[in-house]
C-alpha cells in the first residue's frame, strides 16, 4: 500500500522569518502544504508569496490566542483584552467555549473573518488548522465544522497522533511532550465521534515532538510511520525577527528548515516509497 505524507508548516504570516523559511522548506526541501495566520503582522507578504507557488497547499491556521482580530464585530469583544488583543490563553478559551453561548458567537464571527480574509485574497484554501490546536477542542470543532461546510472546505486537521509516536523506536520525548500528546490525542477522538466528515487523513505528526524535529525524527516517519495517509506537522523558519516572548519556537524553526531541505530526508522518504501531497490532492 503506497504511503502518501502531507508536511505542513504552521504560522505563515507569522513575521518575515517565518514566511523566508517556509518558502525555502517547500522551494529546496519536502514541504508540501502550509497554513496562514491571517491576523498576523507578515500575513499579507505571505499571500503574494503564496501566489508564486501555486503548487504549494495553502490552508488556513485558525487563532484565537495571539495579536488581534480581523472582526471589528462588537461580539467579538468578549474574547478580547482593553489593548483589542486576545485575552485568554488555550486553556481559559477551552472552557469559556464550553459554558458560554456567547462566547462560542464571538469565535465563530472571528473564525469566519480569518477564513473570508484568505479567500478574499483570492487563494481558495486547501484545509483549516489551528494555532495551539484550538480547533479540537470539544466546543469548537462543530463551529469549524460548520465553517467548513460553508466555505467550501472539505478538510480539517485530524489530530490524532498514534500512542507509539511517543514510545521507541521513536526519538524518545520529555513527560510534558508525552503529556500534551496524549490530551490532543483525546481531542482528536471526540472530535471524530462529533463529526469525522472532514477528515482526510488517519494520523497527525509531530505533536509530541514539537520542537524536536530534525533529520533524526524524518527518518523515524519513514520507518516507523504506519498510517496510509498522514500529515506532519513543521513549523521552519528564521529567528533573525521572532519574539521570543510571544513563540517557544525561535532557533527550532532553523533546524527544521535543515530537516526538510536535508538529502537526507528526501533520500529517506523515496526510499520508503512515500508519496508526498498537500491536502488539495486528496
Amino acid at each position: 500500500m503506497e504511503q502518501r505524507l502531507i508536511i505542513n508548516a504552521d504560522d505563515f504570516g507569522l513575521c518575515e522569518s517565518v514566511n523566508k523559511g517556509i518558502v525555502e522548506a517547500y522551494t529546496k526541501g519536502v514541504l508540501t502544504s502550509t497554513t496562514l495566520m491571517a491576523n498576523m503582522p507578515a500575513a499579507e507578504q505571505a499571500v503574494d508569496l503564496a501566489k508564486n507557488l501555486p503548487t504549494l497547499g495553502v490552508g488556513v491556521h485558525l487563532n484565537l490566542t495571539a495579536g488581534k482580530p480581523l472582526c471589528q464585530d462588537n461580539t467579538v469583544k468578549l474574547i478580547l483584552d482593553s489593548q483589542g488583543h486576545f485575552a485568554l490563553s488555550p486553556d481559559k478559551l477551552a472552557l469559556a467555549s464550553l459554558i458560554t453561548g456567547k462566547v462560542r458567537t464571538a469565535i465563530e464571527t472571528e473564525l469566519a473573518s480569518q477564513i473570508q480574509w484568505l479567500i478574499d485574497k483570492s487563494i481558495k484554501p486547501t484545509h483549516l488548522d489551528s494555532h495551539k490546536h484550538i480547533h479540537s477542542f470539544p466546543a469548537i470543532f462543530p463551529i469549524v465544522c460548520r465553517l467548513a461546510k460553508r466555505f467550501g472546505i472539505s478538510a480539517i486537521r485530524y489530530t490524532f497522533e498514534p500512542k507509539q509516536v511517543s514510545q521507541l523506536p521513536w526519538p524518545v520525548t520529555d513527560r510534558e511532550s508525552r503529556k500534551r500528546a496524549s490530551l490532543v490525542r483525546t481531542m482528536a477522538k471526540i472530535n471524530h465521534w462529533q463529526n469525522p466528515l472532514f477528515f482526510k487523513t488517519d494520523a497527525l505528526l509531530g505533536v509530541n515532538h514539537v520542537g524536536k524535529i530534525n533529520t533524526v525524527f524524518m527518518r523515524a516517519v519513514s520507518l516507523y510511520n504506519t498510517a496510509s495517509t498522514a500529515e506532519l506537522m513543521t513549523h521552519p523558519g528564521y529567528a533573525y525577527d521572532l519574539d521570543a516572548t510571544r513563540t517557544r519556537l525561535v532557533k527550532q524553526r532553523e533546524v527544521e528548515i535543515e530537516a526538510l531541505c536535508s538529502e537526507k530526508t528526501k533520500q529517506y522518504f523515496k526510499d520508503a516509497g512515500i508519496k508526498l501531497i498537500h491536502y488539495g490532492q486528496l
